[in-house]
């Protein structure tokens, strides 16, 4: 199993749907099935950090005021779990925020009566043209005593 479990680790990457957070989430859970598989901790931020999206290095970079591999081992770690609860807590928000629109749109729904077609046809009101100028039953464009 080390050597399955090792090949897992090396051959790791985010996938293209998949947050910062659960990649991190996913390479820890490789790590912990494995716990002899003899990557350092250099090693092992070295493989996560090239398994991440263009997007997500530049992040761990711009974090790290550099180069995110040039850092500590342990700098990095403290990088990745700060940058890990920020999207964990971001993603739990929108969850819960979609939650309460979709709850508030179905309460919504249920309290609005349902549309009853109407049977009976309803009056439409002709209008009668009349002159403001001398009150006859034309506009008054047309009115012969202009």
């Amino acid at each position: 199993w080390v050597l399955t479990g090792s090949y897992e680790i090396t051959r790791f990457q985010q996938r293209f749907d998949e947050s910062f957070y659960e990649a991190w989430e996913r390479f820890n859970d490789l790590l912990r099935v494995s716990p002899h598989h003899g990557f350092s901790e250099l090693h092992q931020l070295d493989t996560f950090y090239n398994a991440l999206n263009v997007n997500d290095q530049d992040s761990l970079n711009f974090a790290a005021g550099g180069n995110f591999l040039d850092k500590m081992p342990r700098e990095c770690l403290k990088i990745i779990k700060s940058k890990s609860k920020v999207c964990q807590t971001r993603a739990k928000v929108v969850v819960a925020k979609v939650g309460t629109v979709k709850a508030l749109l179905l309460d919504k729904k249920n309290q609005s009566p349902a549309p009853t077609p109407s049977t009976t046809p309803t009056p439409v009101k002709a209008v009668e043209l009349s002159c403001v100028t001398c009150g006859g039953a034309h506009s008054y464009q047309n009115c012969p005593t202009t």
